[in-house]
């Protein structure tokens, strides 16, 4: 698998580690209370991160997914296709 079919992927989860990381460090230097309850900070990141990923990551979601049904896609008609070619020799074999 290269790169490029990672790519989409690699994308998205770096934005996502942003959206979180981004304003948690933010939370942590300018407000102080949030040393102190670095779990509360830790939630309101995660909401935020949410709420960036919903409004702005729509892309790169949809990159991502599009990749991994072509992937799933293609492992399962390669998968098919050998059953299929199973059959063919069970059938062969019972005609004999």
């Amino acid at each position: 698998m290269g790169v490029k079919n990672r790519a989409p992927f690699l994308v998205y989860t770096v934005l996502r580690l942003l959206a979180f990381l981004v304003p948690l460090a933010i939370m942590w230097f300018f407000f102080p209370i949030f040393r102190e309850f670095w779990w509360l900070a830790a939630i309101f990141a995660a909401l935020i991160g949410v709420s960036i990923s919903m409004l702005f990551l729509r892309e790169p979601l949809t990159g991502a997914s599009t990749r991994l049904v072509e992937r799933r896609e293609g492992r399962s008609s390669a998968g098919q296709d050998d059953a299929d070619a199973e059959d063919e020799a069970i059938d062969d074999a019972d005609r004999r």
